[in-house]
């Protein structure tokens, strides 16, 4: 919501909203002139010509109800998409894991090579300092997501799906469920379908009458990565080729395999609207990602912080296997605040091995989100399903950072695992090494 209220505010609307609480999003906006409530009150819609609501607000809401007794018009934000978008060339990115990388990167290619694009991404861009802009471009990017069926208010020129893997139990209660929700999404595309070929559940996705485009590790993609080798910048060095053609040598500084595969949609993409490979080479290479995507808080005296957004059982495998290639020899302690009781419940079998990679795990109690509590999971059958030696519960965030403190050592990463408020550790434990001995005798 944040990202549409800073495009129609770029766009010259006078833009007002209200949330629980602050958060980095809203203290931006207020940085640039929004006018911003932290609690919910009739008088917040008084005078309002639209009131648009995310898919967290219930029915009952004070200012829903009081926009509606005032005969002010409310939308979800799915019903206002083709409104924000109209006269666009819309590029829309989809899919269960890496849409946020994904869709960023498409708009700093774009921006870099002077298209000047509209965007919203589901995270601050680090190079760009933002979540969203209004260009001046023909071009829209926008991350497609699912959660609320939010995709469904789109009618994108252009789609990537990275992947489709079962998750958001609490709306999608079976895997065919929420396959049948991307399936209607792409039936909405008018132009081109991108798929990532190396997951089975976007490779299955019907799409008859469309030009389809297939990136990934895969032989059988038509946009493929070879040679991959980790880089001095802490990603990985690989071979670009389309169908079957070397289009030469790319660099990304994020680490994993599946940021690879990232940019290989991205890529993608942006060919898909007229931009070669060889004017996006370079920017590919200064990409930073995006906040709380193995973002880095801090480095001092040997020791690492970073923080990450990954939830599901595939992105914390994938998020430790990428600080594993990035810091081969070091000793791992992984953070993980299990998100949503009912993602918790549904995946607990696939935590099993997540976290491998790790030396070490804390996990905190679940952070309940939209939620309430369920009595028949908690972090305790987290750690038993974990079975990994070193693996404990510390219930309170404070109290998790303390225990990392106590433990930590020149030569930790420490990396927190959270889609919630978990990277909070990650910055008590910045702070607190920062403040010790240990920090001070950064060289």
């Amino acid at each position: 919501m944040s990202a549409i209220a800073r495009v129609l505010q770029e766009r010259g609307e006078q833009v007002t909203g209200s949330d629980r609480a602050p958060s980095t999003f809203s203290e931006a906006l207020q940085a640039d002139g929004v006018m911003v409530t932290y609690h919910h009150s009739a008088d917040n819609v008084a005078g309002a010509d639209l009131v648009l609501a995310s898919a967290a607000i219930a029915e009952d809401n004070v200012e829903l109800a009081a926009a509606r007794q005032a005969g002010i018009s409310v939308l979800r934000r799915d019903a206002f998409w083709s409104e924000l978008t109209g006269g666009s060339r819309t590029l829309a990115v989809a899919g269960t894991h890496g849409k946020t990388t994904t869709s960023g990167l498409i708009a700093w290619l774009l921006s870099q090579t002077g298209r000047d694009p509209s965007f919203i991404v589901g995270g601050e861009l680090l190079d760009l300092g933002v979540n969203a802009r209004a260009g001046h471009g023909g071009s829209f990017v926008i991350e497609a997501d699912e959660y609320g069926l939010a995709f469904l208010g789109m009618h994108p020129e252009t789609a990537v799906i990275t992947n489709v893997e079962h998750d958001h139990p609490d709306q999608f209660p079976t895997p065919a469920s929420m396959h049948e929700a991307f399936q209607t999404f792409v039936d909405q595309v008018t132009g081109m379908l991108i798929l990532g070929v190396d997951d089975e559940g976007a490779r299955s996705l019907e799409s008859p009458g469309r030009q389809r485009i297939s990136f990934g590790l895969s032989d059988q993609a038509d946009w493929r990565a070879e040679e991959l080798r980790p880089n001095g910048a802490g990603g990985s060095d690989f071979l670009v080729l389309r169908q079957g053609e070397v289009l030469g040598l790319a660099r990304t500084r994020l680490p994993g395999r599946h940021n690879v595969v990232n940019a290989l949609g991205a890529l993608a993409a942006v060919d898909a609207v007229g931009v070669p490979f060889a004017e996006v080479r370079g920017p590919l290479t200064e990409f930073r990602g995006a906040a709380r995507r193995f973002q880095v808080v801090g480095q001092a005296a040997g020791a690492t912080v970073i923080d990450d957004y990954a939830h599901h059982p595939t992105e914390i495998r994938a998020a430790l296997q990428a600080a594993r290639q990035r810091y081969p020899d070091a000793r791992l302690v992984a953070v993980f605040q299990p998100h949503t009781f009912s993602r918790t419940k549904q995946f607990l079998p696939q935590l099993a091995g997540a976290f491998d990679q790790a030396d070490r795990v804390i996990v905190t109690d679940i952070y309940a989100s939209r939620e309430a509590p369920d009595p028949t999971i908690d972090s305790a059958r987290v750690v038993a399903a974990l079975d990994h030696g070193q693996a404990s519960h510390i219930g309170s965030l404070q109290a998790a950072a303390t225990q990392v403190l106590t433990e930590l050592t020149p030569g930790t990463v420490v990396i927190t695992l959270s889609a919630g408020d978990g990277n909070e550790v990650a910055r008590l434990v910045w702070q607190g090494w920062q403040a010790s001995e240990g920090g001070k005798n950064d060289g």
